[in-house]
């Protein structure tokens, strides 16, 4: 499984409608054992600013930009699927 990371910000109704998802997702046996690396960026501000990305929800998988900004349920699904290929 490939390493994961979220960027988002508590305050983003669409970072919160992203991480719905991942709950919904998550409850699935296919992807029951993804882990994913919350960074919330204005707690950790230096982390990601050291990423290129420009809205939130952004999805790293592998190191590479897969998505960014609102997601759909099936865009964050698409993600979930290259994280386990």
């Amino acid at each position: 499984m490939k390493p994961v990371q979220l960027f988002y910000l508590k305050s983003c109704p669409y970072c919160q409608r992203a991480l719905s998802y991942i709950d919904q997702l998550k409850k699935q046996a296919a992807y029951k054992d993804v882990d994913i690396e919350m960074i919330e960026e204005s707690e950790e501000p230096e982390l990601a600013d050291s990423y290129d990305y420009f809205y939130v929800p952004t999805f790293y998988v592998g190191g590479v930009k897969e998505h960014e900004g609102a997601a759909s349920f099936e865009e964050v699904e698409a993600v979930f699927k290259k994280i386990i290929d």
